[in-house]
């Protein structure tokens, strides 16, 4: 990124446009996922996939917020880029929509589309994690880290959702 604010000073300062492309992508990310868990959370049969996808729903507006905070701990402002990765995996959700509605698997397949995002998002938040913290952006690293957490936990309660109810069923 040419036009960036003084980053020679910065530690492991080519670490810096890759930081800010891979944070542009994940805003735009989480902007797409926000579409696809209204419609997942409107798919689901079981109560507690559909609670767990409206609570994700709500998490990833919080998320784009934290991401917001993060560009403004850099001194940029939030831009966010099309996520290919992203508009795949959603494009492979709404296949897997189509493809199993009325059948007892509908919920484990949603669970499986949503577990290849979630596993898409540790991915990114990782690497996000590790850049910030070898640039010594302290509070970038922070707010990026509550994230990853949070998809973690997303991506455990899934599993317990698979393995309790949506596989048993299908």
């Amino acid at each position: 990124m040419k036009n960036q604010k003084d980053t020679g000073s910065m530690p492991n300062n080519h670490l810096h446009e890759l930081f800010v492309d891979e944070l542009r992508d994940v805003l735009g990310a989480e902007k797409q996922l926000l579409k696809g868990l209204k419609k997942m959370a409107d798919k689901a049969v079981g109560a507690n996939l559909k609670d767990a996808f409206t609570a994700h729903y709500a998490e990833t507006e919080e998320q784009i917020e934290r991401l917001k905070q993060v560009f403004a701990s850099i001194n940029l402002t939030a831009r966010a880029k099309k996520c290919k990765a992203m508009e795949g995996l959603l494009n492979e959700a709404e296949e897997i929509m189509d493809e199993f509605e009325g059948d007892d698997a509908l919920d484990a397949a949603l669970i499986a589309a949503a577990q290849k995002v979630e596993h898409y998002e540790i991915a990114s938040y990782g690497c996000l994690v590790t850049y910030a913290t070898l640039m010594e952006h302290t509070e970038a690293r922070d707010l990026l880290a509550m994230t990853l957490e949070q998809e973690k936990e997303t991506d455990t309660k899934l599993t317990d959702i698979a393995m309790s109810e949506a596989n048993v069923m299908a």
